[in-house]
């Protein structure tokens, strides 16, 4: 397998991978705040790092992980 047969560039992995950081971050802002006892309501399920910094987040992931796919890499441009 030679170098060229990679869909993306080094440019478009590491973006890839700073994007999935960025959903597993969000992800585990949304988790937590369950009650421990099934029958029982707690409020801290509405706070607003769960109802809305953590979907900011995980959705500026999801972004960039489309910019990240869409973006030509500098490598595939120059060697044509």
């Amino acid at each position: 397998m030679t170098k060229n047969d990679f869909a993306f560039g080094k440019d478009n992995f590491i973006l890839i991978a700073v994007a999935v950081v960025i959903i597993i971050a969000g992800f585990s802002l949304m988790s937590g705040g369950g009650a421990p006892d099934p029958t029982s309501f707690n409020p801290e399920i509405f706070n607003s790092r769960r109802i809305a910094v953590a979907p900011i987040i995980t959705m500026a992931g999801f972004g960039l992980m489309i910019f990240a796919i869409l973006k030509n890499s500098k490598e595939k441009t120059n060697k044509k």
